[in-house]
């Protein structure tokens, strides 16, 4: 093949048509370029914008179901260890005591004993103490509630459906419901004085509204 390269001393070609002075060809497709440059840049913007959007909007949900539950309780319905099916539906005029748990809880154990002398007292003024077990093992959670002798109705909160609804944040925590379904008070971590769980029971006894 011919070598196209110019010899040294050589007339200089004339430049090409179109071509500048120099012989560069000017770049006619120098517009196109840059559209699809801008093009591709607006797009990928958009999509960048659209996922943090849709990132802001996940945290917002993820902070709303994470609130601790206030004003009408969530409903919520489980099976206790000993097989009965209860739902908060079916306490609908009674006081209900709505407390977390789990038997690896050591600030649980604090309480266990005053809530379960307090059901024995308050079944005959209507008020219902339920206890729902979180993250546990089902073994170690009736070892617990033998341990302390516990016979309000108990059971698992199967995949921590009625923890989420409530927003609990870890164990114990304790709603306090009142007849007509809204939640009175919420106490964070054990109850071990008689008079403050007297305090939240008064408000929730049908005899007191």
């Amino acid at each position: 093949m011919a070598d196209a390269t110019q010899a040294p001393g050589a007339e200089p070609l004339p430049p090409k048509a179109g071509a500048t002075a120099d012989g560069v060809q000017p770049n006619e497709t120098a517009p196109a370029k840059m559209r699809a440059v801008v093009f591709w840049q607006i797009g990928i913007a958009a999509i960048v914008i659209l996922f943090l959007g849709f990132l802001a909007w996940r945290l917002v949900e993820t902070n709303r179901s994470e609130q601790r539950a206030s004003g009408e309780a969530p409903a919520f319905a489980f099976t206790t260890f000993d097989g009965e099916s209860i739902a908060l539906a079916d306490l609908a005029g009674k006081g209900v005591v709505l407390n977390f748990w789990a038997s690896w809880c050591d600030p649980c154990r604090d309480e266990a004993n005053l809530l379960e002398t307090a059901w024995q007292r308050e079944q005959a003024n209507d008020v219902v103490f339920i206890g729902l077990d979180y993250l546990d093992q089902e073994p170690a959670a009736k070892a617990y509630l033998d341990e302390f002798a516990i016979s309000y109705p108990s059971g698992p909160d199967l995949q921590s459906e009625a923890a989420r609804r409530y927003g609990i944040k870890g164990v114990p925590e304790t709603f306090f419901i009142d007849p007509d379904g809204n939640i009175t008070d919420i106490v964070i971590g054990p109850i071990v004085d008689e008079s403050t769980l007297e305090h939240y029971l008064s408000k929730i006894r049908p005899a007191a509204q």
